[in-house]
Order: C-alpha cells, then sequence, then structure tokens
C-alpha cells in the first residue's frame, strides 16, 4: 500500500513540474505594425508568420495597428519575430521594413 501511495505522489509530482515547465516556454508579445492598413496586410503577415519557427499563434489587428503573437521561447525571440514582420515589408516596433520586400507588396499596402 505504501508503494502504491508513493508512486501517486511520485506521478502528481512530475505531472506537476512537466506542465510548470510548458506554461514557461510559450510566451505571448504585442508588436506596433504602424505600416498595416487593411485586410490584405493582415493576412499576408499572418501567413508568413504561421510558418515562422517556434511560433504558434498570430492575430492582427489592422485598425489598432498591432500584431500579437504567442511562441514558444526557447524556439525564437521577439528580436526574430519583428525581423520577420520587416522581411515581409512591413515596420514592426523599432524595426524598419526591408525597402525590397515593401516594394514587392501591393500598391495599397505599402508605406505612405
Amino acid at each position: 500500500m505504501k508503494k502504491l501511495a508513493v508512486f501517486v505522489l511520485a506521478f502528481f509530482v512530475f505531472s506537476f513540474v512537466g506542465n510548470s515547465q510548458t506554461k514557461k516556454a510559450i510566451k505571448t508579445v504585442t508588436i506596433q505594425t504602424p505600416t498595416v492598413h487593411c485586410e490584405n496586410c493582415k493576412k499576408r503577415i499572418e501567413d508568413d508568420l504561421d510558418r515562422g519557427e517556434g511560433i504558434q499563434k498570430v492575430v492582427v489587428d489592422f485598425k489598432r495597428k498591432t500584431t500579437k503573437v504567442t511562441y514558444y521561447t526557447e524556439r525564437t525571440n521577439v528580436e526574430n519575430i519583428k525581423a520577420l514582420i520587416a522581411n515581409v515589408g512591413y515596420d514592426a516596433d523599432d524595426v524598419t521594413a526591408d525597402p525590397d520586400a515593401q516594394k514587392r507588396l501591393p500598391k495599397v499596402c505599402q508605406k505612405q
């Protein structure tokens, strides 16, 4: 009976430790994307970032000009995410859009 109690206790301890480590590994950040104008911009960023390494979820709000990204901290970081957005052709906080990528955007989505 004591062995069963020890086994059950060990199971719960390891389950709790495993879950707490997983929660620490996921982070959500909001990035200002002031050059996002429309649904087309929103779709372009969400589609490109969804393919990024370690990115779990992307939500662009073009009316508020923000991009909320949930990611795995051990696989990427905020600076990499900003660089991905800039490589799509949009400004991301302090990172300026890549000029060549920005030129490839539809006219309505380019900086004004």
